[in-house]
């Protein structure tokens, strides 16, 4: 709970500091003394808005300071976030600061140490909860209604296993939308690379056969010349003409006469060598050249299909590649983009049949955390109503409606049918309430008055009480639209609550006042032309002049009548 809070330069207030107690503590005084202010400082403190013009006239920053007494389960969750972030320090108390300067900076602390607002914001939740003006409106937001039934319910821990199931769901869910567009994609080109990879294998291309095939071409397109000149060549060569004798012939004579010069004059033998190994290769050369016109055919058919051949692997370079190689290096690409996409579909099966068992498991866990949440509606109705009856509302009924929306993607349920559902479940929760005897019931926005919707928020948190592990609530004039024959009976719920919480209420009704702890006057005055917001701690007749004035004018009328209101509150205390 909070035990000390001191404020400096902040709006009209230059310095104050407060000790607490636990329980009902109760702050009064008049319109504009600086009682919200209060309430403004401690939000501020707790991770709310820092702005500059929160700073006192003339001071250049302004500052709040809490300490906080760290009880049970509080306890244990705030240590743990500051073991985490390495800034325990005391387990049983913490101190947590924060002040902003006229440049506009903020800066938070937690025992000391600077840290940043969001975490000034996490732990300030587990230590208070201000329910101010604005919050009698939050209750009549549907969208609140399901947080507030579940920790009625205490499902954290069915909720949790739920989440956890959800969030799995939605991240298989957002790969398999990526994985459908690229499968739709993927579809479109499935045709197209099919065809080019067929169209490739089909060609069975073998590297550098273009080369070998341009080869073949010439030699089928020129093979009457190239015959015609292989023959003539032969002929000089070998065979010879009644003209002329073969060249072999002729040159076989040459060799014989060197042979005869060899025999007369030995130093000649090298050039009869030589002649004789000139003679052979023109006998080689003579028979490579009659086996060459034994290949020379003129194929007209052959040719054609070599020209087709040549143009096809001409059409398949212009389409997939300058050249062979990168014709087959295409193709290997397309391949690999065809499996690919075969495999993205096995994988998007796959995925498809693990998105039907998370929506079973999904719409087991839902349906437990429906049961459990109706289980507790009941109750919690049943609870509110009987403390609307203690707040004068005998006849108002009070409600929980569950709803849910068809979703042809949602979560199935035993019946085949399919609902819509989201990080929660798949209930759709708002209170519903019939504050007259006769009435339906219909939604609180539609119905509750501000007096009424007072009473409910206090009769909804007195039935939270038990569940709600938040040690500090503090009500900024939940009174409001309650008038003094009802302000008893508050008084009397709040203080029932300050005896499981430490409750921090702004009030205008004496009868409401008089069932506090501790009372606090706040009051607003001027001094050396500045007005200063001063906080009293009130007790004894100090405290019954106080009670007075809040009925009117001091009189002895006042004065007896805030006496038996102080000795009814104490009364009620007993029993």
């Amino acid at each position: 709970m909070l035990t000390e809070l001191r404020i400096e330069n902040f709006a009209i207030i230059d310095k104050l500091q407060l000790e607490f107690a636990s329980g009902l503590l109760i702050f009064t005084g008049e319109t504009g003394a600086g009682k919200s202010i209060i309430m403004d400082a401690l939000e501020m403190l707790l991770g709310g808005r820092a702005e500059t013009g929160v700073l006192r006239a003339g001071a250049e920053r302004a500052s709040v300071e809490g300490v906080f007494n760290l009880l049970g389960a509080t306890q244990s969750a705030v240590n743990e976030i500051l073991r985490r972030e390495d800034l325990l320090d005391d387990e049983t108390y913490l101190t947590l600061a924060r002040e902003v300067r006229r440049e506009g900076r903020s800066v938070a602390r937690i025992n000391g140490s600077v840290v940043n607002v969001t975490l000034m914001k996490e732990i300030g939740a587990l230590l208070v909860d201000i329910h101010g003006q604005t919050e009698h409106l939050s209750l009549l937001d549907a969208r609140t209604h399901l947080n507030l039934l579940d920790r009625f319910a205490a499902v954290d821990a069915p909720r949790s296993a739920y989440r956890q199931t959800y969030t799995t769901l939605q991240a298989l869910r957002r790969e398999l939308t990526a994985l459908r567009a690229v499968q739709a994609d993927a579809e479109r080109r499935l045709e197209m690379l099919t065809f080019q990879v067929e169209e490739i294998d089909s060609a069975r291309i073998k590297p550098g056969e273009d080369e070998d095939l341009r080869k073949e071409r010439d030699r089928l397109a020129n093979a009457e010349t190239l015959a015609a000149s292989a023959q003539e060549a032969l002929t000089l060569f070998d065979e010879g003409t009644p003209e002329t004798p073969a060249i072999t012939d002729q040159f076989g004579q040459a060799v014989a006469a060197l042979a005869s010069l060899m025999r007369i004059d030995a130093s000649q033998a090298e050039i009869s060598a030589r002649a004789e190994s000139l003679l052979e290769n023109l006998s080689d050369l003579a028979r490579d050249l009659r086996d060459y016109l034994e290949t020379i055919e003129y194929n007209p058919k052959r040719l054609e299909e070599v020209e087709e051949r040549l143009d096809l692997l001409h059409r398949l370079q212009r389409k997939y590649g300058g050249n062979l190689p990168a014709v087959l290096e295409f193709g290997e690409k397309a391949r690999q983009q065809l499996e690919t996409i075969t495999s993205a579909s096995e994988k998007m099966n796959e995925m498809e049949s693990r998105e039907t068992i998370l929506l079973n498991e999904l719409s087991t866990c839902a349906q437990k955390l429906s049961d459990l949440r109706k289980k507790a509606a009941e109750k919690l109705a049943k609870g509110i109503e009987i403390g609307l009856d203690e707040l004068k509302m005998a006849s108002a009924r009070f409600a929980v409606d569950f709803q849910t929306k068809p979703d042809p993607k949602g979560l199935p349920l035993s019946d085949g049918e399919r609902i819509a559902f989201d990080a929660s479940g798949f209930d759709r929760v708002e209170f519903l309430v019939a504050p007259n005897l006769g009435e339906g019931l219909k939604p609180l926005a539609k119905i509750a008055s501000g007096g009424e919707t007072s009473r409910l928020m206090l009769a909804l948190k007195n039935s939270l009480a038990q569940a709600d592990p938040i040690p500090t609530l503090v009500f900024d004039e939940i009174d409001q639209g309650i008038g003094g024959r009802v302000g008893g009976v508050v008084g009397q719920k709040l203080w029932q609550l300050g005896r499981i919480h430490q409750v921090l209420c702004i009030t205008h009704l004496p009868q409401l006042a008089a069932f506090g702890d501790q009372h606090f006057q706040v009051e607003k005055l001027v001094q050396d032309g500045r007005t200063t917001t001063q906080v009293h701690p009130l007790t004894g007749d100090e405290r019954l002049l106080e009670l007075a004035q809040m009925l009117g004018e001091v009189s002895e009328g006042t004065l007896h009548s805030a006496h038996d209101i102080a000795q009814s509150a104490e009364q009620s205390k007993r029993t």
